[in-house]
């Protein structure tokens, strides 16, 4: 075998073992994350609510070899939540690795803004995230190891006009997972945050507001391939249990803000 090959089996299985979550599997950055921790060797279960997608990308992820386990799942329902980690520990015994990636970006000036947009961002992009990491923490705890992925976005670092309900949930993702990280790295667990500048993802299209829509498209933004991101998080869960990547901001060359 040559130096190359040997090194990309390695590559590729630098993950065998290990368990994943992953939600907002269904598109975008969950997608192709779901898809490079199976090709990486991890077990993923795949959680989103359309089922149809999620089969889909189970059958494309064992048919490259992987194994994947499809649970349909709406993370502001605590009951999905529950049953999702139960059907994880069912089928695999553990879970390794949390990726809390589902999110909605209804962006709007505040004037304007829905107040059920406002909750929606709030119960998924937040309150979703806290409870799942709440559900999956136990078992973590139990096989002294984990690693807990927060996706969250450069607006969690920087507040803008029109994203004040975003901002917020992403603002809290950040302070959320520091919080977090202080609680349980001496138990062996790890976490990351993820902060992606503009992706190319269906993201954009939740948007309501017709004038901020328009406004995003005279920017003209560079934007980043959803595999752009999933590498990040593979990387940062394949590090050796001593390294703790705490923090991935992302952004595509060219994008200045």
């Amino acid at each position: 075998m040559s130096d190359e090959s040997a090194a990309d089996d390695q590559d590729a299985q630098r993950l065998a073992g290990d368990v994943a979550i992953v939600t907002g599997a269904s598109s975008g950055i969950g997608e192709a994350t779901a898809e490079a921790l199976a090709d990486a060797g991890a077990s993923v279960a795949l959680a989103a609510r359309r089922a149809d997608e999620l089969e889909a990308l189970a059958d494309r992820i064992e048919s490259a070899g992987g194994d994947a386990l499809v649970v349909p799942t709406d993370v502001t329902d605590e009951d999905d939540i529950d049953s999702l980690v139960d059907a994880t520990t069912d089928e695999y015994g553990r879970i390794d690795i949390l990726v809390n990636n589902a999110g909605v970006m209804l962006l709007e000036p505040l004037e304007r803004a829905d107040r059920s947009n406002l909750r929606q961002m709030v119960e998924v992009n937040l309150l979703g995230l806290m409870n799942l990491t709440h559900a999956v923490l136990p078992v973590m705890q139990e096989q002294e190891s984990g690693h807990i992925v927060n996706v969250s976005s450069v607006a969690g670092r920087r507040a803008s006009a029109d994203s004040s309900g975003y901002n917020a949930t992403k603002f809290g993702v950040n302070a959320f997972t520091e919080a977090v990280r202080q609680e349980v790295t001496t138990q062996g667990i790890r976490t990351t945050v993820i902060e992606p500048g503009a992706v190319d993802t269906e993201l954009a299209t939740h948007v309501p507001d017709e004038q901020v829509l328009e406004r995003f498209a005279e920017m003209d933004l560079p934007m980043l391939h959803p595999d752009d991101i999933a590498r990040g998080i593979v990387y940062a869960t394949s590090q050796p249990a001593r390294v703790d990547v705490n923090e991935l901001l992302i952004r595509p060359t060219g994008q200045d803000i």
